[in-house]
């Protein structure tokens, strides 16, 4: 089961490949992983008939109880069947319906194949964690899928508002679920429903959490105005998601909770009452359609509700009836969807009032469409009626309430013959007055698939006692009558047949009366459920901006007292009430005077930034502060602490300072002295606060400290560096989640910068400052008094009289560069000292980054502090040569380090699965040709990853605060020319 679901996504990832190779012949290729999954269910229908179950366990999250569990059974079978079976004639229909022209079609095949396997696997899923990670699976999926035409505003707001309605409905379920599990004390669903918890409050709780994502999901009234706009995706989507899969999912959780949950309050009043609503609601709407997918859209939403009753009735023969109802809805619904894209290809529109005369144009369309809707509507022979003549005598054999919800059947079965006349008429007829609509050929094998569907309808209404063993292993899960209903396409005359009868006699008479049914509709008509759905955003949207208008003013200084403020009243409060320092040890003031000496700087420093006017100004002594707090490290005796923090600080203020080139020399806010001096002791009481709880929180550890047992573990490894220990092998967890933190951090700032990308490719090349060189320009290829070259031309691809910056004619005497690039910088520009030093120092620091993380084991170091070294030798080359230097001196896209870096700190800790758990941790130990003994472990690797990715983040910050920014100041510098004139 598992290898069947991972199938579907593993050739999801290659579907658009296939299909630039194949074109739509690639569907055919797609559709293998679904149609496996329904041979194989095949092969396992004795089983689950006869009440056996498959399973597969995989322990996943142990310490929450949460496991990776499928399970197929009766239910399951049923719904694997749907999803696969379906799912496979859906794509390979999709191999007609669409052309090898079609806008984003590998994306689309792919989403589509995806959705099928996360249908698999949450019809399959026996743990609730697992079954909501499917279900939202599936939203996204859908939501991509129904945005496929993503230019057009009508499928982005639908399919906004179909993962607007059902992914709030799963955070609700899953709210429930974890309710549900805390009091059965297990994830597992068929330990629930093996053993439910008793009736509580909290239980009660739980179900209507549940039942409010499984009726969004199904589009229940009031969830119900998502499916219809739905129907802007293209028919494939339509005919698989919200005819056989994603809308059955709301209902398969009914059908699949309700021996187990059925008798808790308020499962039944609920279900049937919105229900039998929904059935009545959208059967009523579907009158009034003009779109064919729209009159099935609404119908579906009527059926919907249907289904909805008869799994919500919780009882065993309406249980036996849903499952019949569930698979025959899937088996005529689809076709319908399937034909009406058949019928919008041939003719170019889906309007009912311009179709005319298609059933003559295209008869073996019509007959499909003719068998499927017989069977929506029905009528026997088919499989529809022997469902519905199932669920009719369930329900009339109930309680009560299942006599109510069949009152409601009975009318909304009317209102389904009535709008599938509606649709039969209006794609097929020749209407009065309407010139017969022109058609193209439909091909046999666009037609197969919807064909298939209609005569599986046919073949198994006479053979619907076959579907018995099945179904009914389902429902021996509720307590069986003295007399249970078996399926059968005939169980004679009675009042079933009757109200059949009268539904098909009701629905004539509405579809004849169509004219005034639809005045009464319009008349009746209330305000758009979609219109509402719009209102209420647009309201939250203004109140949000509103909100956002009073609370976010803009000023930084005012956000950081108010939360500081906050903060500092809430931990005074919890020290006034508590008074924790009660027995708390007095705090020793240093434990070395040259600490106390280094804190009285530090703190001198930080109180003068308070009085800083100039920004420059107030970064040095921000920094100060910083290497204050790393030389307090160092008199502690916490070496690797103190070099982080220094490369840190030295890396910021250069940013900082790259930063400010950009920004005004003052602050330009102007403060008044009180203003100033009611800020200072907030600042004050700020730090004062934190210093006070760091105190209360050391003196109160009861506990023993983990230093011990870390040094322990540690030298159990051979190894030294406690420190660096922690970080990538005890604590590698933490790692890898700063790690990813970082890099997402550093890709979102250097976008804001790169943003308009796109249009710089076709700026004006750069001309020279004021002073440079000629041949300043030579990376744009505009030499003055030259044409551009053909490609662009490099520091290192100049010519020496070029690189030296020198006018042609005086090669003779060229004047020594220390830097590759740094001609291209105008004399007063320039400082020889600076590119002297950069030069003389960049491959020392190079090596000693290396350095540093090779030894972490055992000396001060790591692959953090190892990657902002490295940086720290790029930037030398940056701040003395330029750009152009930096471009030299990295030929590769910051990206890639930071990428590689990330991959194989991941790599390095999935690597650990092959013993077992994630980030296990081996060592190797060898003999090395002229090195001699050696050892490497999976923590180097792992430092070598956040080696790459640090320098990655740290390069990608400089080219795009520091190369970036001096691009803008020579395209805002005055030309040349301009200066002359």
């Amino acid at each position: 089961m598992s290898v069947l679901i991972l199938c579907h996504f593993a050739l999801a990832l290659f579907a658009a490949p296939l299909v630039r190779r194949w074109g739509t012949r690639a569907f055919l290729v797609l559709a293998l992983p679904p149609a496996a999954a329904a041979v194989w269910a095949l092969t396992r229908w004795s089983t689950t008939a006869a009440g056996g179950t498959d399973t597969t366990e995989w322990r996943w999250l142990p310490a929450y109880h949460v496991d990776w569990a499928l399970r197929l059974d009766a239910l399951a079978e049923l719904m694997v069947l749907l999803a696969a079976g379906v799912g496979t004639l859906v794509l390979v229909y999709c191999a007609s319906y669409f052309d090898d022209r079609s806008r984003q079609l590998g994306r689309f095949a792919g989403n589509l194949l995806a959705f099928a396997g996360a249908m698999l696997g949450l019809v399959l899923a026996d743990d609730l964690v697992l079954l909501y990670i499917f279900w939202e699976l599936t939203t996204v999926f859908s939501y991509l899928l129904i945005g496929q035409t993503s230019d057009h505003k009508r499928n982005r707001r639908s399919a906004l508002q179909a993962l607007t309605v059902t992914a709030l409905g799963g955070l609700t379920m899953l709210v429930g679920f974890l309710l549900l599990g805390h009091e059965a004390g297990t994830y597992r669903i068929s330990a629930i429903l093996a053993d439910p918890p008793p009736p509580s409050a909290a239980l009660s709780a739980a179900v209507v959490l549940i039942l409010v994502g499984a009726l969004s999901k199904s589009a229940i009234w009031p969830f119900s105005l998502w499916l219809p706009n739905a129907m802007a995706a293209p028919t494939p989507v339509s005919a698989y998601l919200h005819a056989a899969a994603m809308v059955k999912a709301g209902v398969y959780l009914v059908a699949r909770l309700a021996p187990a949950f059925a008798e808790i309050t308020p499962w039944r009043p609920l279900l049937l009452v919105l229900g039998s609503l929904t059935m009545l609601l959208g059967g009523w709407r579907a009158l009034r359609m003009n779109d064919l997918k729209l009159v099935l859209a609404y119908g579906t939403v009527s059926q919907l509700g249907f289904l909805t009753v008869l799994a919500g009735a919780g009882g065993h023969d309406t249980g036996l009836a849903a499952t019949a109802m569930i698979l025959g809805h899937a088996l005529f619904k689809a076709p319908l969807f399937l034909v009406t894209g058949i019928v919008d290809h041939a003719t170019g529109t889906r309007d009912l009032r311009k179709l005319s005369g298609l059933g003559r144009r295209l008869p073996a369309v019509c007959a499909v469409a003719v068998l499927a809707g017989a069977s929506m509507a029905a009528v026997p022979p088919l499989l529809g009626f022997a469902a519905k003549e199932a669920a009719f005598q369930t329900l009339l054999d109930g309680s009560t309430g299942d006599r109510w919800a069949l009152a409601a059947a009975v009318a909304g079965s009317a209102l389904t013959t009535a709008y599938t006349l509606r649709y039969l008429w209006g794609a097929f007829a020749r209407k009065p007055g309407v010139p017969d609509t022109g058609v193209h050929p439909v091909p046999a094998a666009f037609l197969a698939p919807p064909a298939v569907l209609a005569l599986a309808c046919l073949v198994l209404g006479p053979g619907v006692p076959w579907l018995q063993d099945l179904l009914g292993a389902y429902a021996a899960q509720f307590p069986a009558p003295d007399h249970p209903y078996h399926l059968a396409l005939w169980h004679g005359v009675g009042l079933a047949l009757g109200l059949s009868a009268a539904a098909w006699a009701g629905g004539v008479l509405l579809f004849l009366a169509s004219g005034p049914v639809l005045r009464v509709g319009h008349a009746l008509a209330l305000r758009s459920a979609d219109r509402v759905f719009g209102g209420m955003l647009l309201a939250l949207e203004r109140t949000a901006l509103q909100c956002t208008g009073l609370v976010q003013r803009g000023s930084l200084p005012a956000y950081l007292v108010t939360t500081m403020s906050v903060v500092l009243a809430g931990q005074i409060a919890v020290l006034v009430v508590d008074e924790p320092w009660t027995g708390t040890p007095a705090p020793r003031l240093w434990d070395h005077p040259t600490q106390a000496g280094v804190a009285l700087l530090t703190c001198a420093v930080a109180l003068l930034c308070l009085g800083v006017r100039r920004r420059m100004k107030a970064v040095v002594l921000a920094g100060l502060t910083g290497y204050g707090t790393a030389l307090l490290f160092v008199a502690q005796g916490a070496p690797d602490l103190a070099l982080t923090q220094f490369c840190v600080e030295t890396v910021s203020m250069i940013v900082y300072v790259l930063v400010l080139r950009r920004m005004p020399v003052y602050f330009e806010e102007n403060f008044s002295r009180w203003r100033r001096l009611m800020r200072m002791p907030v600042a004050l009481a700020g730090g004062a606060a934190v210093a006070v709880v760091l105190w209360i929180m050391a003196g109160h550890r009861r506990a023993e400290s983990a230093g011990a047992a870390m040094v322990e573990e540690t030298a159990h490894h051979g190894l030294k560096d406690v420190v660096a220990t922690i970080l990538v092998d005890l604590r590698a967890w933490d790692t890898m989640g700063e790690s990813a933190v970082l890099a997402a951090a550093a890709v979102g700032v250097t976008s804001l910068i790169y943003l308009h990308r796109r249009t710089d490719a076709a700026e004006q090349p750069v001309l020279p400052l004021p002073g440079d060189h000629p041949h300043a320009a030579l990376r744009t290829g505009d030499e003055p008094g030259t044409a551009p070259p053909t490609a662009p031309r490099t520091a290192w691809q100049a010519s020496r009289s070029e690189s030296a910056g020198l006018p042609s004619g005086d090669e003779g005497a060229p004047e020594r560069t220390w830097l590759a690039a740094s001609a291209t910088l105008a004399p007063e520009r320039r400082s020889l000292v600076l590119e002297v030093v950069a030069r003389l120092i960049f491959h020392p620091v190079l090596v000693l980054s290396v350095y540093l993380l090779l030894c972490a084991e055992n000396l001060p170091g790591g692959g953090f502090v190892a990657g902002l070294t490295a940086g720290v030798a790029f930037i030398a080359r940056y701040l003395a040569g330029g750009r152009h230097e930096l471009a030299d001196a990295v030929r590769f896209k910051a990206g890639l380090f930071t990428g590689l870096g990330l991959f194989l700190s991941t790599a390095t800790a999935l690597g650990g699965l092959g013993e077992g758990t994630v980030l296990h941790g081996w060592t190797w130990h060898g003999h090395l040709p002229v090195w001699g003994d050696a050892h490497l472990s999976t923590a180097v690797l792992f430092d070598c990853g956040v080696y790459l990715l640090v320098l990655g983040v740290v390069l990608d910050i400089v080219r795009a605060l520091g190369a970036r920014i001096d691009r803008q100041i020579e395209r805002a510098a005055p030309r040349p020319e301009e200066g002359r004139a």
